[in-house]
């Protein structure tokens, strides 16, 4: 019993309630950030009428969003051991606000191309690094709670998200859901200036050129290709799907054979080999 209450009293599962606090405030940054995959998506018909643009300019606002954040997450593995969580994090952020910003004021396509693409490379860098803090901050026998619940919250987000958007662009201009986002980013940066420390060590990796580019056209080729599959103008026999993904799944088979060999590879993949871990 006292056991219990002073895991309780100490933060339960993230140690502290230091922790807790620093975790939950990242989590919301991650939330938004997340939320906004999908919370474009319903507003597209009135975005086209507003500026007018055609479908398939409007659908690069989806689409590029999904292709900035894959070519990010497997280069935020080298940033992460770059950077200090802090400076990530507030840079991440800080982008983020500044993307949702452009977008709630663009005047054209442009501006708010430009806003989406810097709100997806501060998502792209916020949820793998959420997930390196809570496994630098959580004991190891409760990191799977932690995870779960970190995943349970991060997964609700993009589910909300049209439902959410349809019931503001029935009532307001589209221009709100980012409106209403960005009190939301500018909360969490003042936060995490204030009470967000360093919990990762730093070093000086080498950057491997070559595995850059192959993550960058690996990633990137994939979601280009399903991404252009989705928009219906030629179906998956479509040279602009098939070329694509077979590009990418070409450059992930040479960037998985690469860093299987590097001793200091841009993504670490020997972990797979572990069975639990890839089950």
């Amino acid at each position: 019993m006292e056991n219990h209450q002073d895991a309780k009293q100490s933060g339960g599962t993230f140690g502290s309630r230091s922790n807790f606090l620093v975790v939950m405030v990242m989590i919301l940054g991650v939330f938004v950030a997340i939320l906004n995959e999908t919370l474009l998506n319903v507003a597209l018909s009135k975005i086209m009428d507003d500026i007018g643009i055609s479908p398939s300019k409007a659908q690069w606002l989806a689409t590029g969003y999904l292709l900035v954040i894959g070519v990010l997450i497997p280069i935020t593995a080298f940033l992460i051991q770059r950077f200090t969580t802090r400076a990530l994090f507030l840079s991440a952020m800080g982008l983020f606000a500044l993307g949702t910003l452009a977008a709630a004021i663009a005047p054209g396509f442009g501006l708010l191309l430009v806003g989406r693409v810097l709100q997806a490379a501060g998502t792209g860098l916020l949820f793998p690094l959420l997930t390196n803090v809570v496994l630098s901050v959580v004991a190891i026998e409760k990191r799977g709670s932690a995870m779960g619940t970190i995943g349970i919250v991060i997964t609700f987000a993009p589910a909300i998200g049209p439902t959410l958007s349809g019931i503001v662009v029935e009532h307001f201009s589209w221009r709100a859901l980012f409106y209403g986002v960005l009190p939301i980013a500018l909360f969490v940066i003042a936060f995490a200036y204030f009470r967000l420390k360093n919990v990762t060590e730093t070093s000086r990796p080498r950057v491997d050129v070559l595995s850059l580019l192959l993550s960058t056209c690996g990633f990137g080729g994939i979601v280009f290709g399903f991404s252009s599959a989705g928009e219906g103008s030629g179906g998956w026999g479509s040279n602009e799907v098939l070329w694509p993904i077979a590009i990418g799944v070409v450059a992930l088979i040479l960037f998985t054979w690469r860093q299987l060999r590097l001793a200091e590879p841009l993504l670490d993949l020997r972990t797979f080999t572990y069975k639990v871990f890839r089950m």
